[in-house]
């Protein structure tokens, strides 16, 4: 028989269907019969399919796949031992048929035109009245962060498969790592819009400012938020990618300036979420390194909110990495200490082996080098200052304990800026020698990891 297809009115014809003319459609199948022709591989990832969506499924085949006939033992699916005939297709809410041979297949097809009875065509897309899109599926919530089934994604590319499994793929990964939104449309809430449950808090660490550099987890996070609560070292161009309908609040703080107290920060967290709002507290750096992360924690769980803290790429390792300079090395480093410019540094351990990472501390740098000399590090002790890590304008200045600040002053080295100290700046490419007279300022090429 040659392939045919045939008119919704029960004529056969061979007229073939315009292209894009179909109509995208989920269907429930569970419980209903779903007959599938043919018992290769391509059937038997039908199979699976319809059984993940609990379909009664019968199979019409002489020989099948050995994974096949292990279903039909277990009685997971029905099958008929022989070839495909005339009314195999009776009481099918949905058809399948993959044999490999053409005749067979638009058999199979135009009996389920006569039957009124939707076919899928392996063999031959054009003979079939259904296709079978790439479909992957995520995990997602609903308003009141109840488990919610899944988001399904699903792709048809016209006759190219290989096309819709990639783009399917693309779109999975942005669901996954929260370039992507999943959002609740709306807070939870009942009837009248009142909280029926408090929010979420996510305190998330943003890295040291490259978007590159978040976690998977916290941009998913970020991706579905209400509100999101921002510092001013955060990766702020993440939320260029937030929907028209999140609610940013900008908390940022600078040197001797913070027009948000920290009390008011932690407020504010705690009045959005039992609002009904999922709020993420979006950092710079990581949350427990000096980000006051343990405070915020303590005071969503005091008012009965659920928090959950991701840790981000501190500044305290990245930044100094940036400008090439580990905090520890073989021969050069054992351990390293983080402590900000306000700190007492004459507490931490003494040698040139161990590096003293500083944060916040550039306007009281030459008081710090005094204090790191008086407590007995030797004056000729490396120091690097890496101004605006990962940033646009990344610089790298060099010295020693004894000059470092004027060197420092004299090409207005500005916060934000992570210093170092220890014989491990001398890995930096602006260390030009091991002399403390060969330390010089230097702008150090953009950092290798960067936002797309």
């Amino acid at each position: 028989m040659s392939r045919r297809r045939t008119s919704s009115n029960g004529s056969r014809s061979a007229r073939p269907a315009p292209p894009h003319d179909t109509y995208p459609l989920g269907l429930r199948v569970g419980g209903r019969l779903v007959i599938v022709v043919g018992g290769g591989p391509v059937a038997l990832r039908r199979v699976r399919g319809l059984l993940a969506a609990g379909a009664r499924v019968r199979v019409i085949a002489p020989d099948v796949v050995p994974e096949l006939a292990s279903l039909v033992s277990a009685g997971s699916i029905e099958r008929i031992t022989r070839g495909y005939c005339d009314g195999d297709l009776d009481g099918a809410w949905l058809v399948h048929t993959a044999t490999g041979d053409p005749d067979v297949d638009a058999r199979v097809a135009g009996d389920a035109e006569l039957l009124r009875t939707f076919c899928v065509t392996a063999g031959d897309a054009e003979l079939g009245s259904a296709w079978v899109p790439a479909v992957a599926r995520t995990p997602v919530t609903d308003a009141a962060g109840r488990p919610a089934g899944d988001l399904a994604v699903a792709v048809t590319a016209g006759r190219d498969p290989r096309r819709a499994v990639r783009v399917r793929d693309a779109v999975v990964a942005g669901l996954d790592d929260g370039s992507l939104p999943l959002r609740a449309v709306r807070p939870a809430g009942d009837d009248d819009g009142r909280a029926t449950r408090p929010g979420r808090v996510a305190l998330v660490g943003g890295g040291p400012g490259d978007a590159g550099l978040i976690t998977v987890r916290g941009r998913r996070l970020l991706a579905a938020a209400h509100v999101v609560v921002v510092d001013r070292l955060a990766p702020r161009s993440l939320l260029a990618g937030l929907g028209d309908g999140v609610e940013v609040v900008d908390v940022g703080k600078t040197s001797g300036h913070h027009p948000v107290p920290q009390d008011e920060i932690t407020a504010l967290l705690v009045r959005h979420a039992l609002a009904g709002r999922d709020v993420v507290r979006l950092k710079g750096g990581d949350p427990y390194v000096f980000g006051r992360g343990g405070e915020e924690l303590d005071a969503c769980r005091a008012a009965g909110i659920e928090v959950e803290v991701v840790p981000g790429v501190t500044s305290a390792v990245s930044v100094p990495a940036a400008a090439g300079i580990p905090v520890t090395h073989r021969s050069l480093a054992r351990g390293f200490s983080v402590l900000t410019g306000h700190d007492d540094v004459g507490q931490v351990p003494g040698g040139t082996d161990h590096t003293l990472v500083l944060l916040m501390g550039v306007t009281r740098l030459a008081d710090t080098a005094r204090a790191l000399v008086a407590a007995g590090r030797p004056a000729d002790t490396p120091v690097a200052v890496v101004e605006d890590g990962f940033g646009a304008r990344q610089r790298t200045t060099v010295g020693t304990l004894a000059d470092i600040a004027d060197r420092a002053r004299a090409v207005g080295v500005q916060a934000p800026a992570v210093t170092v100290v220890g014989d491990v700046v001398r890995r930096s490419p602006a260390w030009t020698g091991p002399a403390s007279s060969h330390g010089s300022a230097h702008t150090v090429a953009a950092p290798a990891v960067r936002s797309s």
